[in-house]
């Protein structure tokens, strides 16, 4: 049976372990920067350290992901706080013959910069500081101390007033309060209940919950088994896409890991609750990430959404009371419950609390995962913790919420990251794609391509989805191609609203949002388009 006693002195044994040594190199093998070649830089590493005798006094270990990206593969030696970008085997002996002394510019990535000072981390707070697949290094970090606490201290109802009291919201995407699915799971008197994380992220340029997984599988299983002791299931899955075969190979380690240690199971820490989790692969169908269709997707069925109600609280996996949360939302579970409600509450907006994990991708500089307080507006995120633009080009716009998303234009960027600022201007939260686009993109192009992707991922259940998208992208090409009229534009516009409130699923519901918001804030592009636009713009004059 593990106690709080055996959990601390596993903390003290890695702390010791790692105070003894003068150096700490972290070398990061998360999936981008291990296609970068970080694997032979951890070798080469090793072998250089051993090489040189230094066993007793540098340790070297593969982390999750350090942040950023476009500089794979990453280094971090520590104490010091360096931070190596882009790192070759070849420069090991260098970095090596620099310890405690002058670090490598040319390599060097300065941590005063806004894109470390300006984060906050608390889901990523682990990411490029433990190994992944050794689960004492996420119990050094304050591990399973959540859940001991939980289970030994606190009845299922107090877990829920924390988790209702931190604000937290769903970060899958539509925002919902956390605490209030949790409470309508916990009522539902049902003896057979379930807790499902859905891993099924498919938005083009979004690689958040990847990177939580590779870096830090620990902190969601525990979220999962905390959620599960909160509304009295025994039962977990995690869907997960097979394209993540990192992130499901190091779940799969973690949960027998867990298990062993008997943070999971049939009986936790010596106790009556048991909580037992098991790993669903997907096909990587888009539409598999409403809950709905992932639902009939681990029940072996085609994965297509169905009416709500019932909602899955009431009646979803194998027909019983399911819970169903995103990676991010369970990542956050543990640190509530370590540092209390008010705490969690403290950080964000009125409506927004918390932080949010942000895959920053596209036409800037810096690259990377990044975690920053709800509220933090855009402008500050891509000019201060992105660096700028990449290149010579200027902003044009900001995709936000993946392909059912919107394009915010340079002239918003000071909305701050909200759920409600964000819808104010047609766009989405999504589960956290951040998309940077300069103005030598054809923001229609843009458009086209999301549009291509939703018919595509369309599953055709519905008429709204599967007829209203295909006809939308066949308007918008013919817009594209110069063939377009005014009419054109009117009807394309028509369909748009039509699709967005008469189909079933969210998928269907926001696959217009790209096309209206691109119409809302650059419908000039689309009408220099049209083979009209000279009457377009006579009109313009006249007004």
């Amino acid at each position: 049976m593990v106690t709080l006693d055996h959990l601390s002195d596993i903390r003290r044994k890695v702390s010791e372990a790692e105070e003894q040594r003068n150096h700490r190199i972290h070398v990061c093998v998360a999936a981008g920067c291990i296609a970068a070649g970080s694997r032979k830089l951890l070798r080469a590493f090793q072998e250089e350290i051993t090489s040189r005798g230094l066993n007793d006094s540098c340790l070297v270990k593969g982390v999750g992901c350090i942040g950023p990206c476009a500089g794979s593969p990453a280094v971090a030696i520590e104490p010091e706080g360096i931070v190596y970008c882009s790192v070759k085997p070849e420069d090991v002996p260098e970095i090596m013959d620099s310890l405690a002394k002058q670090p490598v510019a040319r390599l060097q990535m300065s941590r005063d910069l806004p894109f470390f000072t300006r984060q906050k981390k608390i889901v990523l707070e682990n990411s490029g500081r433990i190994d992944p697949e050794q689960i004492d290094d996420y119990i050094a970090a304050k591990g399973y101390h959540a859940l001991y606490k939980v289970i030994s201290t606190m009845s299922p109802a107090e877990v829920i007033s924390e988790v209702i009291k931190s604000g937290l919201r769903g970060r899958g995407g539509a925002g919902y309060p956390t605490g209030l699915k949790w409470t309508t799971v916990a009522k539902t008197g049902q003896q057979q209940k379930y807790v499902v994380c859905n891993a099924d992220e498919g938005d083009p340029g979004a690689f958040m919950d990847r990177s939580v997984l590779e870096s830090d599988p620990h902190r969601v299983l525990e979220g999962m088994a905390i959620a599960g002791y909160a509304v009295g299931a025994n039962k977990g899955y995690i869907y997960i896409r097979a394209e993540y075969p990192l992130a499901y190979e190091r779940l799969r380690k973690a949960i027998k890991q867990a298990e062993e240690y008997t943070f999971l199971g049939q009986s936790i820490m010596g106790t009556t609750y048991g909580f037992h989790v098991e790993l669903r692969l997907g096909a990587g169908a888009y539409v598999c990430g409403e809950e709905t269709a992932l639902i009939a997707s681990i029940e072996g069925g085609r994965g297509t959404p169905r009416p709500r109600p019932p909602y899955p609280a009431e009646r979803g996996l194998f027909g019983k009371s399911t819970l169903i949360n995103n990676v991010e939302t369970y990542a956050n579970i543990s640190s509530i419950i370590r540092n209390g409600g008010d705490w969690f509450a403290s950080i964000g907006t009125q409506n927004s609390k918390g932080t949010k994990v942000f895959a920053l991708a596209g036409n800037v500089k810096n690259v990377g995962l990044i975690e920053v307080p709800m509220g933090e507006t855009l402008r500050e995120i891509i000019y201060e913790i992105g660096g700028g633009m990449e290149g010579q080009n200027k902003l044009k716009a900001v995709q936000t919420g993946g392909p059912t998303g919107g394009c915010i234009p340079e002239s918003e960027l000071d909305t701050p990251v909200d759920y409600e600022s964000l819808a104010s201007l047609g766009s989405i939260m999504g589960s956290g794609g951040m998309v940077v686009i300069d103005d030598s993109v054809s923001i229609v192009d843009i458009a086209r391509y999301f549009m291509e992707f939703s018919v595509s991922e369309s599953c055709g259940k519905c008429v709204p989805c599967r007829v209203g998208t295909t006809q939308m992208h066949e308007l918008h090409a013919k817009i594209n191609r110069g063939e377009g009229t005014k009419r054109d534009l009117e009807l394309l516009e028509e369909l748009c609203e039509v699709v967005k409130h008469t189909s079933l699923c969210g998928l269907g519901q926001s696959a217009p949002n790209p096309v209206l918001s691109t119409l809302r804030f650059f419908r000039s592009e689309y009408e220099a388009q049209l083979t009209d636009h000279e009457v377009l713009a006579a009109e313009g004059v006249a007004k």
